[in-house]
């Protein structure tokens, strides 16, 4: 055991020795190695991580260089934000299992948007962001200037214009180190959110054009160039937290290349690990294993595979906290 580790990792290090926690261990000891050998990694986020607080070990696996592109849903770009303009707003509810429709329809009345066991504030959450984007999305609108979604959260950030409202530690907010970093993001399905929604609405108002916003086709191409670029060398990872469009949109980027483009030298993923509760049984792409892929044209038959069939929000910060020697 090195001396290198903090308490965590050596805790780790001698319980999690079968079973799923032996994959994590595994997982966690393969991301490290195709770091150490130059490699680099895609993370991708489905589900709700960032209302899980996923921020508070994800934002210093950017600081780090420990990440060097993230996949992520419109919901989980957001609500990162969210969390950290109005976190002293949310409500928990722990007894969520006990809610009667009567129990859910009050907090609909009181603006409380559920997940799970955690309400999301709809005023000091989403209209306080609104606020600020929607003249950020006018200004481009305005000079006819076109951006992606996660380009538009960044200049928000920068902007400095939500510090007034910050209610967590700044190194906590995933977003705000990848904003500081500019770190490569793609938001497939972006529409699929809140402000995406919101986004749509002004768009049917005839407030804003639906052009001023760059489309989900445009983040694949973008992300082709970028894999052409970077794939070099040990070649970059696959680290998936869920499934979902997260994680199935930018892992066909190499048989797009391969398949559709010709271009029959573009490197395999060269890792990969899927953090899932999914089960491979009722037909999804989200939960097969990793194996499957092989005959997609995503996996080659030496990409490291690993699978941890647990809960992301308990193993994806155990993980970092492993890769940052915590």
């Amino acid at each position: 055991m090195s001396n290198t580790r903090g308490p965590i990792s050596q805790f780790m290090e001698r319980n999690y020795l079968h079973f799923n926690a032996a994959a994590m261990m595994d997982a966690a000891k393969g991301y490290e190695t195709h770091l150490d050998e130059g490699g680099k990694m895609m993370i991708t986020l489905a589900g709700a991580m960032s209302t899980a607080e996923l921020g508070i070990s994800l934002a210093e696996m950017i600081r780090q260089d420990k990440v060097a592109i993230i996949s992520c849903t419109g919901a989980n770009l957001e609500e990162d934000i969210m969390n950290l303009v109005a976190h002293s707003h949310y409500k928990r509810v722990p007894n969520y299992r006990d809610l009667s429709p009567q129990d859910e329809w009050d907090l609909l009345e009181n603006h409380y948007n559920r997940v799970t066991d955690t309400c999301i504030p709809e005023e000091e959450a989403f209209r306080r962001l609104q606020k600020h984007v929607h003249k950020i999305w006018k200004d481009a609108d305005t000079a006819d200037e076109r951006y992606f979604p996660h380009e538009f959260m960044y200049k928000m950030l920068l902007s400095g214009d939500l510090e007034q409202y910050y209610e967590i530690d700044p190194k906590n907010s995933w977003m705000l180190a990848a904003a500081e970093k500019n770190l490569p993001i793609v938001v497939p399905g972006w529409e699929d959110s809140t402000m995406g929604n919101i986004f749509a609405s002004y768009v049917m108002k005839q407030e804003l054009k639906a052009t001023t916003m760059k489309s989900g086709i445009e983040y694949m191409g973008w992300l082709a160039d970028w894999y052409i670029a970077n794939s070099g060398g040990k070649g970059i990872g696959f680290f998936q937290i869920g499934g979902g469009i997260a994680g199935d949109f930018p892992i066909c980027v190499v048989p797009m290349l391969y398949q559709d483009m010709e271009m029959e030298n573009i490197p395999f993923w060269s890792y990969f690990c899927q953090i899932s509760d999914s089960t491979t049984s009722y037909g999804s792409y989200s939960g097969a294993v990793p194996n499957e892929k092989i005959t997609w044209g995503k996996l080659d038959i030496h990409t490291p595979k690993f699978i941890v069939e647990s809960d992301a929000t308990i193993v994806a910060p155990l993980m970092f906290a492993w890769i940052l020697k915590q």
